[in-house]
Order: structure tokens, then C-alpha cells, then sequence
């Protein structure tokens, strides 16, 4: 029996949902306060990461996190202040930065990156819209000894996990990239990784769904829940109201806001990230990632994108220009022949992604309403494992058993 669901958040986690949820019958509807072309879906470096299994909450980032602290153009950015939300998302995080809980992560967001990696392919095979999709692996450079030690101590762990990695000097990264000139001692080569072209994407999508019958409301802010025995009842918005058999929160860093209304407490901090896009030639073929800077570079359909930082600073979208300059810097350090110009910094955007604590994202039912199906916290992550997302949603709305064991991922965590 078809079932009405509305998909709060129309990013690339509710966009995926609503994709896989029409197919099976679903009727659906997407809300969203933007008019579905900005925010982190659309500035993200467009990767699709099985590459990335070890979670933000590691061994060594708390003391990252406090050296960098005070720094505002390092990677890794977290703006003391006093907020009772973040303070207890930083105990989280601090609790979750163990090597027990990280080996237990690692086959986790490996197995579901993989999936979500198989899934934009069999989309791109359907041949449902056309979008740009390469599998060209992820080249992790490095300038230092001991930070190529140190990315090589992990892709070790990612071989053991059954990935194809290779440790590269810097004569085999130019025969990858003859054209690029990189000044680099070497680069970590992950072949299981593949990028895209975000907003391509994301408009293909709202086309094909639309065509689908999929109804979108865009500009338009979700302004209350009410609940009634356990059970949403209805959806008020800035210009209406809405009754839903089910309901998927997907709002990213503004889910935390919406679950207070209904007494549920999801630890999310915004992670604000920023982009550069270069629309000259830049003769850069493959993604890497600047492992000194935390700068990720791709190409993508018609430009370069050079996007980076982890700025834990609340939800706004001021644009730093200190960060922006340490992108621009990054890349003129490691491609020798690149300078990124005052004119194109001027076009650098943001978008803020929702971390979680530990690391993985929320996955799955609320306990405490019994229509609600939650699906945010991706943090950095959020491209790559939209797919999986939105179908393992899709498993759970239609009562099919999900692909996945959910329970790392359970709403209801505790850190």
C-alpha cells in the first residue's frame, strides 16, 4: 500500500531518499527553505570516499583540535563558546576518540561507502538522467616524510579492509599526473574512489524526480511539529500545514532544531566547509586530497574545485577570507604551476555539514515517534553516501529488511 511521505531537507540525503522512495511507489513530497541550489550539497568536492573510512572523531584530533584552535586559517577550526549543545557534543566527541570505537567504525563506513559507490553507478546506468561520474581513485599527497608515514600506516589498514592501495613516490604520481607539476614527496593511491559534479547532479535529479511526480516546495521553512501519541500528526510550514503518513528529517546542521520540537535530542554540530572553483585549465586529471593543508582538489565537468576546512563555529555562512587564502595557498604550494586569482577567491562559497559525534551519520527510526525516519550527521561524507542513504531509508519506510545492519547508525545512540 502506497504510503505519503514528506522528506524535510532537500539535499543530497533527501533528494536520494525521495529518489528511491518514489521507486517503490511512495508518494512523496520534499520541502526545503532554499530553493534546492545552495548549501553543502552543492559546494562539496563531489567524492564518493571508500577511501575515507577512519571517522572525525580519531585518536589525535582532540589535541589537533586545541593546537588548531586558535588558529583561524588551520584545517580544523572549533570555536570555543559557551552553548550547553556544543559543550556536550565535545564530551561526545572526546569519548568517541578511541581506538576501540574507531576499529569498530572502520568496516562500518567502509561497507556503506562501497555500497553507496555501487549505487550511483547503477544509477548512472539506468540511464534515469545523465550526470557526470569518473572512477579515477584518490591521490592523497604529501610534502613531509612523516605524513606520508602516517598515510600509509592508514592505507595499510585500508588494504587489510580489501581496498586497492598503493604507496606512490613522486616519479609515480607523475606518470598519473604528468601535467599537473605537483611539488609533492609522494601520495597514497586509493583506486576505489570516484568523483562528480555536484550541482550538475543535484539538478538532474529534481528534474527526474519531478517527472516522476514528486512534489517540491522550496523557499518555504518548516516552523513546527506537532505530535500526537507518538505519531507526527502534522507539518506547519511559513505558508502551510501538512499531514504525512511518514516523515524523513533530513535538514543536515538544521535537524537538531527541528527534533527539539519534539523532545529528541540528535548531537549535531555544523561543520561549515568552503569551495573555490577555477574555471580555467588546470591540467589536473585525478583527485587528491593536500594532506599538510586538508585541501581536496578535483576535477570536475568544466572546472576545478579546490574546497577544504572543518570550521565547528555554529550555523552561519560568513565567509572567512583567512580560510579562503589557506585554500588558495594549499594549492599554489602543491601544484607549482597554479595560482588561484583575487577574482576567482571572490567567488568562494560555503556550506555547513552536519557532524555527529563520532563520526557516522543517523540512520533510521526515532524511538520516540514512530513516524519519523532520520537521516543526517554525514558530516564530510554527505555526497559520498547519499545513495546508501536514501535507500536504506527507502528499505525501512517500505518495510523491506535494510541492506545494511543499521546499529551503529540508530538515532538513539549513546556516546
Amino acid at each position: 500500500m502506497s504510503k505519503e511521505v514528506v522528506i524535510i531537507g532537500g539535499g543530497i540525503i533527501g533528494l536520494c531518499t525521495a529518489y528511491y522512495l518514489q521507486k517503490e511507489g511512495q508518494k512523496i513530497t520534499v520541502i526545503d527553505k532554499s530553493d534546492f541550489t545552495s548549501g553543502a550539497s552543492h559546494v562539496n568536492a563531489g567524492y564518493i570516499t571508500p577511501s575515507h573510512f577512519i571517522p572525525l572523531a580519531a585518536p589525535g584530533m582532540i589535541n589537533k583540535g586545541i593546537k588548531w584552535m586558535f588558529n583561524s586559517s588551520s584545517p580544523f577550526y572549533v570555536k570555543p563558546r559557551l552553548n550547553l549543545d556544543f559543550l556536550k557534543w565535545t564530551l561526545a566527541f572526546k569519548k568517541s576518540a578511541t581506538s576501540h570505537k574507531v576499529e569498530k567504525a572502520i568496516p562500518v563506513i567502509k561497507d556503506i561507502n562501497l555500497m553507496s559507490r555501487d549505487l550511483y553507478e547503477e544509477m548512472k546506468s539506468s540511464n534515469d538522467f545523465k550526470f557526470h561520474y569518473e572512477r579515477k581513485g584518490l591521490l592523497m599527497c604529501y610534502k613531509s616524510d612523516k605524513v606520508g608515514e602516517e598515510e600509509w600506516k592508514i592505507g595499510k589498514r585500508g588494504i587489510k579492509e580489501g581496498l586497492g592501495v598503493q604507496n606512490l613516490s613522486a616519479k609515480e604520481v607523475e606518470k598519473l599526473e604528468p601535467k599537473a607539476n605537483l611539488d609533492i614527496k609522494g601520495a597514497v593511491y586509493y583506486d576505489s574512489d570516484a568523483h562528480m559534479t555536484p550541482t550538475d547532479f543535484m539538478s538532474e535529479m529534481v528534474s527526474y524526480l519531478k517527472s516522476k511526480g514528486v512534489t517540491f516546495f522550496s523557499n518555504e521553512e518548516v516552523v513546527d511539529i506537532q505530535i500526537s501519541n507518538s505519531t507526527i500528526s502534522k507539518i506547519i510550514t511559513n505558508k502551510q500545514e501538512l499531514t504525512t503518513d511518514e516523515v524523513v528529517l533530513a535538514a543536515g546542521s538544521w535537524s537538531p532544531l527541528l527534533t527539539k520540537k519534539l523532545g529528541i535530542q540528535i548531537p549535531i554540530q555544523a561543520g561549515k566547509g568552503y569551495r573555490i572553483n577555477v574555471e580555467r585549465e588546470t591540467n589536473i586529471t585525478i583527485p587528491a586530497i593536500l594532506c599538510e593543508a586538508k585541501v581536496a582538489v578535483t576535477p570536475m565537468d568544466g572546472f576545478t574545485r579546490f574546497a577544504g576546512t572543518m570550521e565547528v563555529a555554529g550555523i552561519n555562512h560568513t565567509i572567512n577570507p583567512v580560510r579562503v587564502n589557506a585554500i588558495a595557498n594549499a594549492a599554489k604550494s602543491y601544484y607549482k604551476n597554479l595560482e588561484i586569482t583575487s577574482k576567482e577567491k571572490e567567488t568562494a562559497d560555503c556550506g555547513l555539514r552536519p557532524c555527529s559525534p563520532d563520526g557516522l551519520p543517523y540512520i533510521g527510526k526515532s524511538s520516540k515517534c514512530n513516524n519519523l525516519t532520520i537521516a543526517t550527521g554525514h558530516a564530510m561524507m554527505g555526497w559520498s553516501l547519499g545513495p546508501a542513504t536514501g535507500k536504506l531509508i527507502s528499505e525501512i519506510i517500505s518495510d523491506k529488511k535494510p541492506s545494511l545492519d543499521l546499529d551503529a547508525f540508530h538515532p538513539d545512540r549513546k556516546f
